[in-house]
């Protein structure tokens, strides 16, 4: 199971084409990890939020795992579905996307 992430941005006025989205998936297997560094809800209770409300909550967990590795490492899945340096790069690509598109509807599906 894993948690699949979209930011969708509302379509132009003038021509109703869609505008850039973003979509990310993640495995389950980082729940407690994310609850850990306080960004559970923010990722896996953020559906009809606007992106640009997690910024803030990802850049301080973040700075959080990224400060104590050996913590956060703890929750590595022992099937190596679901790995620190994977939640990682998940975290900083959605936050990345959080600021490129502040104004994004999130889309959540588990």
């Amino acid at each position: 199971m894993s948690l699949d992430i979209s930011f969708t941005n509302k379509p132009c006025e003038h021509c109703g084409e869609a505008k850039e989205g973003f979509s990310a998936n993640i495995t389950h297997n980082l729940i407690a990890m994310a609850d850990a560094a306080r960004i559970y809800e923010c990722l896996w209770e953020s559906h009809g939020k606007i992106a640009g409300e997690i910024t803030l909550p990802l850049e301080v967990g973040l700075k959080l795992m990224k400060s104590d590795p050996v913590k956060f490492k703890k929750h590595d899945s022992e099937n190596g579905w679901g790995t620190y340096d994977n939640f990682i790069g998940f975290i900083e690509k959605v936050l990345l996307a959080s600021k490129k598109m502040p104004n994004a509807k999130i889309e959540i599906s588990r």
